[in-house]
């Protein structure tokens, strides 16, 4: 019986009308259109005093290249993408691998995230960590009976996970490692993880969290300031302090696009990490509120199609819109966060909006992915309801 359902989902993916969900499809619009404009609002100075648009460029080129890739994954079956998951898992700890290598690795304000492909440069942890819940995905569809009976079936793959976020510490990537787990751990309870087991695991990576945050002086100085931004304000509590004021100066509706103050070279990465100030500043709360709410409406749309792939007994891609949806709402949660002096600076870009364009190809590639959960669920709860309705006139 299993063999042949998945047979029928199998040529069932394959032969589904290309249905894309349009809510879907609207909230990506908006928030990379949203995310397009504020690049442009906060261009990279010149020696001279000028502006450039040059990031603006790079962030369109990114994103037309991830909207590509986004089309070629919404046309692959999901069961395909499962059947890689191993191959998948391998490339991603090559990558996490290569930047640690001198000569292959390219370092960056004084981190190894970056490959030096030619002209290219990428940051590699990026494709790595969707590859590891790519793995995480079908683990929970393949182990599924160990998972919901025992630690151990749990356990096996958080520790495949760590192993992943011990590489993204060395390079060092705090933040991208933490959000790693959070999505891991998430997952795995989503598909059917015991809950104390869930708890036992969120508690022991809670309190590695922490030490490894005292562990190293830099993360000391930076919660320090977040404790006390004002006290460092010209040191390590410059950013935070910027952002604030950025935010603060904006008000309820803004001072207007291109009217930012802080992007001057005031505030640091005013494109990339820090952009939601920008935002914050130039649209104020009304346009915070609209793109929190954008985000939320993502992710509440990724999970509604996870429950309806589950319902229709498609694990995968149950698992899969789950992680997408979740991965990119705790990135977003945590750079809004520190933007809003909520959380600790941490390097992290804003999903489809800050410039970045490893970051930018690999969420619109995600996208793709989640698209793609959403239409096979369509057709499997479609193909379901059919059959359902020629039983019962077949009973008549």
């Amino acid at each position: 019986m299993a063999t042949e359902a998945t047979l029928n989902r199998s040529t069932l993916a394959r032969r589904a009308p290309p249905r894309p969900d349009l809510v879907l499809v609207g909230l990506i619009a908006a928030l990379l259109g949203i995310g397009l404009v504020m690049v442009a609002s906060a261009p990279l100075p010149t020696a001279d005093g000028s502006v450039s648009l040059s990031g603006f460029y790079h962030q369109a080129v990114c994103a037309l290249l991830g909207l590509v890739v986004a089309v070629v994954l919404y046309g692959t079956p999901l069961e395909v993408i499962e059947r890689l998951r191993y191959p998948l898992l391998a490339a991603a700890f090559i990558l996490l691998a290569a930047v640690l290598i001198p000569g292959i690795g390219h370092a960056i304000n004084g981190s190894a995230r970056w490959l030096s492909l030619g002209p290219l440069t990428v940051q590699a942890s990026e494709p790595a960590r969707v590859m590891v819940l790519i793995y995480v995905a079908g683990y929970g569809v393949s182990h599924r009976e160990g998972l919901t009976q025992s630690f151990w079936g749990l356990a096996k793959p958080v520790a495949v996970v760590a192993l992943a976020g011990l590489l993204l510490l060395a390079e060092p990537d705090f933040g991208g490692t933490i959000v790693l787990l959070v999505t891991a751990l998430g997952v795995l309870f989503f598909a059917g993880a015991r809950k104390r087991d869930t708890v036992v695991l969120a508690i022991l990576f809670g309190g590695a969290a922490i030490a490894l945050a005292f562990a190293e002086p830099y993360r000391l100085e930076r919660l320090s300031a977040f404790l006390n931004p004002w006290a460092t304000a010209r040191t390590t509590g410059f950013q935070l302090v910027q952002a604030l004021i950025a935010a603060g100066h904006g008000g309820l509706f803004g001072v207007g696009l291109g009217e930012s103050v802080e992007k001057l070279l005031y505030l640091p990465e005013a494109q990339s990490d820090f952009l939601f100030s920008v935002l914050a500043e130039e649209l104020g709360l009304a346009g915070v509120t609209i793109v929190i709410g954008l985000y939320l409406a993502f992710v509440l749309r990724a999970f509604a199609i996870a429950r309806r792939a589950a319902s229709a007994g498609h694990g995968f891609a149950a698992n899969l819109a789950f992680a997408v949806g979740l991965f990119l709402g705790v990135q977003a949660f945590v750079n809004m966060g520190v933007n809003l002096g909520v959380l600790p600076t941490k390097g992290l870009t804003l999903p489809l909006m800050s410039a970045g364009g490893s970051s930018l190809v690999v969420i619109l590639a995600s996208c793709g992915l989640l698209m793609r959960a959403a239409r096979e669920a369509e057709a499997t709860a479609s193909q379901g309801a059919a059959s359902r309705r020629k039983a019962r006139r077949t009973r008549r």
